[in-house]
């Protein structure tokens, strides 16, 4: 199994930051363990944006915790409704995340924050399917366009990112964790940089913006494929279909331009 020696930060990390990891990456390490692979995909210079599968609500520490330990603390785009939340808007605001917010005017105001994000050579992180996954069988499912938009408008590269693990510690929409005592192990695995340089540039193109999205997870889903040992089924599962579809627009997604989605 293969553990990561900790690694210093890429660039300077907010107090507030550090304060939060100080807390919860020990609580993390003594819970479960850590398989992380493929961090050497992760550039050392420059702003880039980690796009991982979204299996349970814990994951985004999970994949926090892996960039933290490769020196990359992450700015995570937000859904902008948990900023409103008394204790964790407290905890957001402060730690630089995003706030997307979702068919509104403000959108584009997402889009910018987070293209600064990535010219301030940070770490921007996004779970393109923008929830947990409803594939019965826990694979990436189709995913909202935010991560091809952003990717197409910044230039900036995209390392896919598979996680196993975390599910089975808390299950999907569980209320109360189940593994606390089995220290369950955690498979964090990076790829190389999705393939987007003919499209780069093309953001005002929804053609465009969604073949970017489907690459991403289709990258993703070769992560999580190398975690499992096994093939995923074709197509992405969508989740207001309930079946799986090829690639294309998501059935509940026609962003207006510049929203992250």
């Amino acid at each position: 199994m293969a553990a990561v020696k900790r690694q210093p930060a890429r660039t300077p990390v907010p107090r507030p930051y550090r304060g939060l990891i100080s807390v919860l990456r020990p609580m993390l390490q003594g819970v479960t363990s850590q398989d992380w692979s493929g961090g050497e995909h992760l550039p050392r210079e420059g702003g880039f944006i980690v796009a991982s599968n979204h299996l349970s609500e814990i994951d985004p520490f999970m994949l926090a915790h892996f960039l933290v330990d490769h020196g990359c603390p992450p700015m995570f785009l937000a859904k902008a409704s948990l900023f409103d939340i008394p204790v964790l808007g407290r905890v957001l605001r402060p730690l630089g995340q995003v706030p997307v917010h979702r068919g509104s005017r403000q959108a584009a105001e997402s889009l910018r924050e987070a293209q600064q994000v990535l010219a301030d050579d940070k770490c921007v992180a996004i779970m393109p399917e923008g929830t947990l996954t409803r594939d019965p069988d826990l694979w990436p499912m189709k995913a909202r366009t935010g991560v091809g938009r952003l990717a197409l408008a910044s230039g900036a590269p995209v390392i896919p990112v598979g996680q196993w693990g975390p599910q089975h510690l808390l299950a999907p929409y569980a209320r109360r964790p189940t593994g606390l005592l089995s220290r369950v192990t955690m498979h964090v695995k990076a790829g190389p940089a999705v393939p987007l340089d003919d499209l780069v540039g093309r953001a005002s193109s929804q053609k465009a913006v969604t073949e970017a999205t489907d690459r991403v997870m289709r990258a993703i889903t070769e992560q999580v494929e190398l975690l499992r040992g096994e093939r995923a089924p074709e197509g992405f599962w969508d989740m207001r279909r309930g079946d799986r579809v090829e690639g294309g627009e998501r059935a509940d997604e026609k962003p207006a331009e510049g929203e992250l989605g």
